[in-house]
């Protein structure tokens, strides 16, 4: 029998109730995204008003953005405080990076004493936020170790991640351990076998606890305004909340432009890592 190839292909006809489906989901949607981004459509328009018109309801944008971001940058050191936060933060999310890895190397391809009840305790760890800690954590950080007003103060006491050694240690759960025993046969060394094979096969998860990191060291806010007292050490978040008059003159348009700024190295960072960061929580082992 001979194939007529030239015949038309049956289109499928998708129903008017179907039709008005479509269009109902994307109109909750871009509702939905409207909702989630308005705080930052407000401060974009806000900061580039001037000051006497910051506390309006006007919603149009006005052309006071430069102004604005030069007062915050020369009279409120912006510049320095978000060099302080990149050096804190980089400095923090490589630091834990290194000691997560090195953590779940140990916990997957290590045999020692206590090891379910060691891995609990680091799991416990999550459920305890710095907020309950700062009291004691002032007391060592300022008083034993005398750190106080230095970078070590707000860079050393953030280098251990549980987050990040329960990401690792799943991941490398996830490779075969085949993989592990011909390594070991050829003389490859723990560390050797975590830099030439586990770290490349690992970039996924890498780069998506780098983008939590990185922002969870950036928007650091309370312990550094605690143990902090120079200006030139002290982070962008920090330095943010020092433009808020108490009881007198805000400048509402300086203090919106400072807050736009600063959220740009989070979102560069998220956008060079978007796609790390959704392939390295997928929940299979094709990462």
């Amino acid at each position: 029998m001979v194939r007529d190839r030239h015949l038309p292909r049956a289109r499928t006809a998708t129903s008017p109730r179907a039709r008005r489906g479509d269009w109902g989901t994307h109109a909750a949607l871009i509702l939905a995204a409207l909702l989630i981004s308005a705080p930052l459509l407000l401060a974009l328009i806000k900061a580039t008003q001037p000051s006497s018109a910051v506390l309006s309801p006007s919603l149009l944008p006005g052309g006071a953005f430069l102004s604005n971001l030069e007062r915050v940058w020369v009279d409120a050191h912006l510049g320095r405080s978000m060099l302080n936060s990149l050096i804190v933060a980089v400095t923090v999310t490589t630091g834990k990076t290194i000691l997560a890895l090195l953590a779940a190397l140990a916990f997957v391809y290590f045999r020692f004493p206590l090891k379910g009840a060691a891995f609990a305790l680091v799991l416990v760890s999550l459920m305890l936020p710095t907020e309950v800690l700062i009291v004691a954590l002032f007391d060592l950080v300022s008083r034993d170790l005398n750190w106080a007003d230095s970078f070590a103060a707000i860079i050393v006491p953030f280098l251990a991640s549980a987050t990040g050694t329960f990401l690792f240690r799943q991941h490398f759960l996830n490779i075969p351990a085949s993989l592990a025993d011909a390594a070991r046969i050829d003389g490859c060394g723990p560390l050797r076998y975590l830099t030439r094979i586990l770290i490349p096969m690992s970039w996924n998860t890498i780069g998506a606890l780098a983008v939590i990191q990185f922002v969870y060291a950036w928007d650091q806010y309370l312990w550094p305004l605690v143990i902090m007292q120079r200006d030139d050490h002290q982070v962008v978040q920090a330095g943010l909340r020092k433009l808020i008059e108490v009881g007198g003159q805000t400048d509402w348009g300086a203090v919106m432009a400072g807050a736009v700024i600063t959220m740009l190295p989070p979102l560069i960072v998220f956008t060079a890592l978007q796609e790390q960061f959704s392939r390295g929580f997928a929940l299979s082992e094709d990462k």
